[in-house]
Parts: structure tokens; sequence; C-alpha cells
């Protein structure tokens, strides 16, 4: 009787108690949010009004990898400078890179912009191809798809549940899809320059042509001989339109405008990153709204 008291207890406890996990940007723990539910507790490391390349990695920061069950991650290297010395510091074997605790997501997206070669002479050149894929909303499913079955793997007494709400968020998020679809239609054809490669996802999905970026390289400040190569490349191809992210230096894009009566767009590159973007809908949707405004 004992035993089968004890075993019901234990069952009980295990039902209940929320997996600890922490996500290494805002995105990510909205995703996590949604198809973890009440069974999961979710702290993110990384605020999204800085560049998600250089993160400073905070001492405070390791306590919450050191009691998380699972860390989820983007991968592809974007975390590459910041979060691996955090880690090493939690002592968390649980989340150790290559450990079923540690959740690399962009395993489950087709990268592009693999780079031929790697090199600094390059500029910060990830050699698993281009990390942003974030941007791009038809990349949100196959995060979530990915996500649920890691969490389900480590929890398997809620892993219905986390089926469950992943069916929920699926038939929400095709939903929203369409919606968001037919207001990028009126952005088909556009030409674009970009301060940095972030938004390739999305401009590849809804047929927009990046024709440049201000940077020069990735991870290289802009010179005065390449601004003003792309002043007369915008010029000749009469573009119009420079995306400009929230957290890069805004002085080089206003002066190009001037140059060349473009309009700056100011786009978020995650949840957060710009005022209204605290949801992921409200995320995308304000890119929509500015990219094809």
């Amino acid at each position: 009787m004992k035993k089968i008291i004890l075993l019901t207890l234990v069952f009980s406890i295990s039902l209940f108690a929320k997996l600890n996990v922490v996500a290494s940007y805002p995105y990510l723990g909205k995703i996590v949010q949604a198809v973890g539910g009440d069974h999961v507790k979710v702290k993110v490391l990384a605020s999204a009004k800085f560049d998600p390349h250089f993160i400073i990695p905070k001492p405070s920061l390791i306590p919450a990898i050191a009691r998380a069950d699972i860390l989820v991650a983007n991968g592809a290297g974007l975390e590459i400078g910041w979060l691996p010395p955090l880690i090493k510091r939690a002592n968390n074997p649980k989340v150790r890179i290559g450990t079923e605790g540690f959740v690399d997501v962009s395993r489950s997206i087709h990268l592009i912009d693999k780079p031929k070669a790697v090199s600094r002479a390059y500029g910060d050149v990830h050699p698993e191809g281009n990390p942003h894929f974030a941007t791009d909303p038809h990349n949100v499913l196959p995060i979530a798809r990915y996500i649920t079955k890691k969490l389900s793997k480590l929890d398997t007494a809620n892993a219905s549940v986390f089926a469950q709400n992943l069916s929920r968020f699926t038939a929400r998020w095709k939903q929203y899809l369409n919606t968001f679809d037919r207001k990028m239609k009126a952005c088909s054809g556009k030409k674009v320059i970009q301060y940095h490669e972030l938004y390739n996802y999305l401009l590849k999905r809804y047929h927009i042509k990046a024709v440049g970026t201000i940077e020069p390289l990735p991870g290289i400040s802009p010179s005065s001989k390449h601004t003003m190569a792309l002043i007369t490349k915008m010029k000749q191809e009469h573009i119009s339109t420079i995306l400009q992210d929230a957290y890069h230096e805004k002085k080089t894009a206003k002066f190009i405008a001037a140059k060349t009566g473009a309009r700056v767009v100011i786009l978020p590159h995650d949840v957060g990153a710009v005022s209204g973007t605290n949801t992921l809908e409200d995320f995308y949707n304000l890119i929509a709204k500015r990219l094809c405004r």
C-alpha cells in the first residue's frame, strides 16, 4: 500500500512540476511558452534591445542556467560569442552543448547564405549559414515542432499536453500566416538596402530583392568609399527603401537617405526590439506594416 501511495505521489509531482527552460532570445521564449503552457517556467537571457551577436555574458545570468532543465538556443553561431562561457560557468550537465537538454533550433531550419569560404577577410561570417531565420514567420512552426519534441523527451508525463498545445498553436499560426502573406504581397518585387543581412529569410520568402548592405562586410563598420558606392547604386537602380535594425548606428542610413531621397525603415529583429512588438504577432505585424507601406 505504501509503495502504491509513494508511486502515486511521485507521478503527481512529475505531472505538476514545471520544467525550468532558459531561452537565449525573446522570440524563443514566446514559442516555448506557447507549446509548454503551464508545464514550463521560461527565463529569457538576452534583451532584444541589443545586438544578438554581442550580448554581454553577465554573471547574473548564470544562476538561471545552473537551475535549467533545458536550454533553447537559436544556434547557427548566433550565440557563439556569449552563451558558451555562461554555460561553462553554470556547470549544469543537463544543458551542456550536445546534451538532450541543449536545444539548437537552427537544426529545424533550412539555412541559407552558407559562405563558400570562412575567413576574417570576409568579415564576421557564420560557417553554418545565416542565423537570422526568425525574421520569417514561416519558420516559427518548424521551431515550435522541434521544441515540442525536445520538451516531450524530457517530460514524458506531459508529452500529450505539449502535443495538444502544439496542435492549437499550429492552427492559430497557420491562420495568422494566411493574413500575413496577404499583407506582404504589396512588397513583392521591391528592391531594398539593409544595414546587416538580418532580413534575408523574410526578403527571400516574399520576393523582395536586397541589392546591398550598409556594412561592406558582416560586422564591419561602413567606410566612406563603400557608402558613396552604395549611394550611386541606389540612384542608378531607383532604390527608395533602406532597412535599418534597432541596434546598429543610424547615422549612415540617414546620410544615405538624404543623398538619395530614400526612406529609412526601422524594423525589429526580435520580439520587443522596438515599441509595440511584445508578442510574436505584433513583431511580424510591425514588419509588414513598415516594410509594405
